[in-house]
């Protein structure tokens, strides 16, 4: 008797992931799940995938033979593919039953990108790639769904296939693509796309436009109640700020804090305070974040709006996230502060629309510079989420200090799922990621995807991204990544809040951060030789052939004036450089430089008024160093404009024969003889 009703009990198990598996999504279903809240907090079936082809650089691997990653930091990230068919490349290769859910690139040009769907010899997509973003061609006409978000084109028309698909790509296509698609349980039934939508389809697509515009708004959720409630919670200590009974679920959170200082002292109080929310009785709470990173923006208070979270102009902090529970939720607020706060909370929860067995938990979790990868080649890999169990990463607030400037966001995403080798999603830069393109500082707000903060790349940056439809499940693991170029004593610091959610039992590995490591925002103490004419910042320049830029000069050493130099590239032997400086008092001086060294530089004489200026200079050298103060002569100079010229005249034959030429400063000492 006991082995027919495990029989019985294991047939109907069986029975009820066949027929949820085999389930039918319409093409109204596939637009709904872009606003659908409730969506990512189903459990996810086994074969459920969301993956990602993109342009990122073929030159990095994973090499089984030796269990290493090779080339891990290439950054030829616009043009990779993976092989050329009849003068075409092939962009994609996806198995069905899917649905793309979003397409991303940084230069969408005319040449047309075909879509073929189920092994069809038509496409069923033929434009210019700059046609599914610009607003033109139908479907991918609507402006919340198909734009561009500072110089980052995006399009979350879904797109779904039965079978198969397979996305190729004429000539001058442009540069760098992602194509996010999920694959759906072996015998899903989707419809196969096609522009010439149905009435109920093409409004479907309305509505999600419309709802997708009105950003800022509580998200809908029948038979909800809201409950106000002011919280004050005294100095280093924690105040209970709700227990509700379940099972139920948070449909909408909203914070006011009272008080708040201006920018910038907003920055600490608001990391100061800690919301902390607990499931069903669990002793680690599963929500711990400083107050406004869970919010979505930080440091300090930026208004933004996103279909997820914000803040609105008149204080309100928003949170829509879905976050349903069993028993009891517990909502706390943490004070590490030295003085008393007020804040203002708004709950809003509803009755659970399905059975609570199929809905996980909600995550969010703050730190800074935790679970980095273990394998030595992926050192450059910063780590976002790495969780065990069954789950849905969904997206992510990354923070930023980078108080020297310059380009922090090289680094491509990485999800590693249910132990992959190879990650299923590899991206092409960090601002790919959060759907914008080439470093652009401008502040946007999108409803998956916002710059909330940005001090020109400079000081302090925050960008976030939310996964919804296309959320990536996993039924083991999940690991991912972004890489992270500059180094950590430059210093170049991230933090982040990741969100997920995750099937009761599964780790949660984030502990909470202390007050001193939250808000360490360390200033770089640059060294200047005083009386130093620094190179880079000379106006008076003029050459014979290459370029010249400022180069950052930063290795934790203070070896280089000012941490730049003025970088000279694509010369040859013959052409020359020349600078022009000003001598404030008439005199006899001691002309010093400082250049740079290393394996491809070449060998330079240096003239001054056109005459030489001691014997020529090999700046060869098999790793980047500085040469130290180099004398190159004594001159009687007066308060007319002078030159200072360097002639490329070989290079060292251990050199690679590049030329390239850094000089780091110029200096005039008063001659004593």
């Amino acid at each position: 008797m006991k082995r027919l009703f495990v029989l019985v009990c294991g047939l109907s198990a069986l029975w009820a992931s066949q027929g949820r598996a085999q389930e039918k999504l319409t093409y109204v279903d596939l637009v709904g799940r872009l606003t659908d809240l409730t969506y990512p907090a189903l459990t996810p079936l086994a074969g459920e995938t969301c993956s990602q082809w993109s342009s990122y650089d073929r030159a990095s691997k994973y090499d089984e033979k030796t269990d290493k990653y090779v080339a891990w930091d290439a950054n030829g990230d616009g043009q990779g593919f993976i092989r050329e068919e009849k003068g075409q490349i092939v962009m994609a290769e996806m198995q069905g039953p899917g649905c793309i859910r979003r397409i991303w690139s940084a230069k969408p040009e005319s040449g047309h990108v075909k879509i073929y769907l189920d092994g069809a010899k038509e496409p069923a997509v033929d434009l210019p790639f700059s046609g599914y973003f610009d607003g033109k061609n139908p479907p991918f006409n609507r402006k919340s769904l198909c734009y561009e978000a500072s110089k980052g084109w995006n399009c979350f028309v879904p797109i779904p296939y039965r079978k198969s698909c397979k996305i190729v790509a004429d000539k001058k296509w442009g540069n760098y693509f992602h194509f996010t698609y999920t694959t759906f349980p072996k015998g899903t039934a989707v419809p196969v796309f096609t522009r010439k939508l149905m009435p109920r389809e093409s409004a479907a697509l309305d509505a999600a436009d419309k709802i997708l515009s009105n950003l800022g708004q509580p998200s809908a959720a029948r038979k909800a109640k809201t409950e106000t409630k002011d919280v004050i919670v005294k100095a280093e200590s924690t105040a209970i700020v709700a227990v509700i009974g379940g099972p139920s679920a948070i449909t909408g959170l909203r914070a006011k804090v009272d008080g708040l200082p201006a920018t910038p002292d907003d920055r600490v109080s608001l990391r100061q305070l800690v919301l902390r929310i607990s499931w069903d009785g669990e002793k680690e709470p599963s929500v711990w974040a400083p107050l406004g990173d869970f919010f979505g923006t930080a440091p300090g208070a930026n208004p933004y709006l996103s279909y997820l979270s914000g803040l609105t102009k008149d204080g309100w902090w928003y949170s829509n996230w879905y976050m349903p529970y069993a028993r009891k939720a517990y909502i706390e607020l943490q004070n590490d502060g030295v003085g008393e706060r007020k804040v203002t909370f708004e709950i809003t929860r509803a009755p659970l629309m399905k059975p609570i067995e199929k809905l996980m938990r909600f995550h969010a979790k703050w730190h800074a510079d935790a679970l980095a990868p273990a394998q030595p080649e992926r050192a450059i890999d910063w780590t976002l989420l790495k969780t065990e169990g069954v789950g849905r990463f969904c997206g992510v607030m990354l923070h930023v200090w980078n108080p020297r400037g310059g380009w922090w966001g090289e680094g491509d995403e990485k999800f590693f799922v249910d132990g992959e080798k190879f990650p299923s999603t590899f991206g092409t830069g960090s601002e790919d990621y959060f759907g914008y393109a080439w470093s652009n500082p401008e502040l946007f707000q999108r409803a998956f995807h916002d710059q909330t903060i940005s001090e020109n790349n400079a000081g302090h940056v925050c960008v976030n991204r939310w996964q919804i439809a296309d959320s990536v499940p996993f039924q083991k693991s999940f690991e991912g990544s972004i890489e992270k170029y500059y180094p950590q004593d430059r210093p170049t610091r991230y933090d982040c809040t990741v969100y997920w959610y995750l099937k009761p039992g599964g780790m949660d590995p984030f502990k909470p951060v202390a007050m001193a490591d939250r808000a360490e925002w360390p200033v770089p103490e640059i060294k200047r030789v005083e009386g130093a004419i620094e190179a880079e910042k000379i106006a008076s320049i003029r050459k014979t052939g290459g370029k010249t830029r400022t180069q950052e000069m930063v290795d934790g050493s203070g070896s280089w004036s000012d941490d730049a130099q003025l970088w000279w590239t694509d010369a040859k032997p013959g052409n020359k450089l020349e600078l022009g400086i000003n001598v404030k008092s008439k005199g006899r001086y001691v002309l010093v430089a400082q250049f740079t060294k290393a394996s491809d530089y070449g060998i330079v004489q240096v003239y001054v008024d056109g005459k030489k200026a001691g014997a020529p200079i090999d700046l060869y050298n098999p790793v980047v160093a500085a040469t130290g103060p180099v004398t190159l002569g004594t001159f009687d100079l007066d308060t007319r404009a002078h030159t200072v010229a360097f002639e490329i005249t070989g290079a060292n034959p251990k050199a690679e024969t590049k030329y390239f030429v850094g000089i780091d400063y110029l200096k005039l000492e008063p001659a004593t003889k």
